[in-house]
């Protein structure tokens, strides 16, 4: 009752046999598999290498959307360019600085000019240097404003690279540089008396 035949214990044998061999089977197929999931990682390493160009510049300007670097705000640049502007403004239309000084040296002339001085001596004692100073300080102005004005457009190629500059200060800063190089060109002209010069004495 409890003996098992020969062939009984011949067919247990073979179904564990069969077991195993199952067994070993599926661990080959793992083996097999992993290999195939490298080869398949090491296939898609090399397709992103093999991107050409263009798909590698639009990846690039993506990510620079997604995650944007931080560049100069402008600010300092903006205000260059509008005290630019004001400068060459002012070098057109006076200031109170040149007016000032004006009247200054139209005091010290009256000061240092006697009155049997002729009429051409108290001309330009009195209302020459005046008008010369006035010319002076214009030109100063102007100058500056013109230098001011180049150094915010020539700012963003020496500073961190960044966004690019915006147009209302290109626009700003070239109104200051052109205003500066007319009012100098003006003050130039009236330092050296050929535009509006002082009436003559005769």
């Amino acid at each position: 009752m409890g003996t098992k035949t020969v062939d009984e214990a011949a067919n247990e044998a073979t179904e564990v046999k069969s077991d195993a061999e199952t067994v070993d089977v599926t661990k080959t197929d793992e083996e097999v598999t992993e290999p195939d999931t490298a080869n398949t990682e090491a296939e898609a390493a090399e397709d992103e290498d093999d991107l050409t160009e263009e798909e590698y510049a639009a990846e690039l300007a993506k990510l620079q959307l997604e995650h944007p670097e931080e560049g100069p705000s402008g600010v300092g640049q903006g205000a260059a360019a509008v005290v630019s502007a004001a400068l060459g403004f002012i070098s057109l239309s006076g200031g109170w600085i040149g007016t000032v000084a004006a009247a200054r040296e139209t005091l010290v002339g009256q000061l240092h000019t006697a009155s049997t001085a002729s009429v051409a001596t108290q001309i330009k004692e009195v209302y020459g240097d005046a008008w010369h100073t006035t010319a002076l300080w214009a030109g100063i102005f102007a100058l500056v404003g013109a230098l001011v004005g180049v150094a915010a457009l020539v700012r963003p190629a020496f500073g961190t690279p960044g966004k690019p500059q915006a147009t209302w200060i290109k626009s700003v800063a070239w109104a200051g540089v052109a205003l500066g190089v007319v009012g100098l060109l003006l003050a130039v002209l009236k330092y050296t008396d050929v535009l509006l010069s002082l009436p003559s004495a005769t």
